[in-house]
């Protein structure tokens, strides 16, 4: 006798889970736009030479009128110190024979300071003294984690928002409180602008902008 199976069962909707009531889950973003308050620049002297004592000697010369200056435009040492400090040996390479060539001295300050109108100012003092590398400006705030949890609140919201939207396309009652909210975690979170400067001349114009501080969360509501 010949017969036909039964058909497969149809897939569960949408937040449904076995034993547990029909739910809706959404993910929720937000974004705070926060005005920098504080500029971080690594700036310093790169030398390169055939003898390590006087090259080494020119670079200290350098960073030492560089730090001077700095103190003079009022900022503090203690938002002064040493980011990078190297000594590498110098290489060419011919017929496959590796010759000694010299070295190269690096030395780069990390300058942090409140004052972020005057980044420009402070680079072309820099400059000015002989710093010949600035490897890059970057701008924060003080307060990361006061924008954060307004941004992690404007997440919230943004996901009770959409369930609701999706609730009231469905014509049910969402529940008045999520059965969970999760953070997401912020692998991709962005970081703050930053920005490279080859060459500084007389009134550099570096602009701060704005920082975007991120947050996303995934929340789960049970309707009625």
């Amino acid at each position: 006798m010949y017969g036909f199976a039964p058909p497969p069962p149809l897939p569960p909707s949408p937040g449904y889970r076995a034993g547990k009531p029909a739910a809706i889950e959404v993910t929720g973003d937000g974004i705070v736009s926060v005005i920098p308050d504080q500029a971080v620049i690594v700036l310093g002297a790169v030398t390169e030479g055939e003898s390590l004592s006087p090259l080494q000697a020119e670079n200290a010369r350098i960073i030492s009128a560089v730090i001077d200056s700095l103190l003079q435009l009022g900022i503090s040492r203690d938002n002064i110190q040493t980011d990078e400090f190297r000594i590498d040996p110098q290489y060419d390479f011919q017929d496959g024979k590796q010759i000694f060539r010299g070295y190269r001295v690096t030395h780069l300050l990390k300058i942090t300071t409140e004052r972020v109108g005057e980044t420009g100012t402070i680079v072309d003092t820099a400059v000015s003294k002989g710093a010949n590398s600035v490897s890059g400006i970057s701008f924060r705030t003080s307060q990361p984690q006061k924008y954060s949890k307004e941004a992690l609140a404007l997440a919230v919201r943004n996901a009770r928002e959409k369930a609701q939207t999706i609730a009231a396309s469905l014509g049910v009652t969402l529940a008045a409180v999520p059965e969970f909210v999760r953070e997401i975690s912020r692998q991709n979170e962005p970081v703050p602008f930053k920005a490279s400067v080859l060459a500084a001349s007389p009134a550099t114009p570096i602009q701060p902008g704005e920082l975007q501080v991120y947050a996303a969360v995934s929340a789960r509501y049970t309707f009625s």
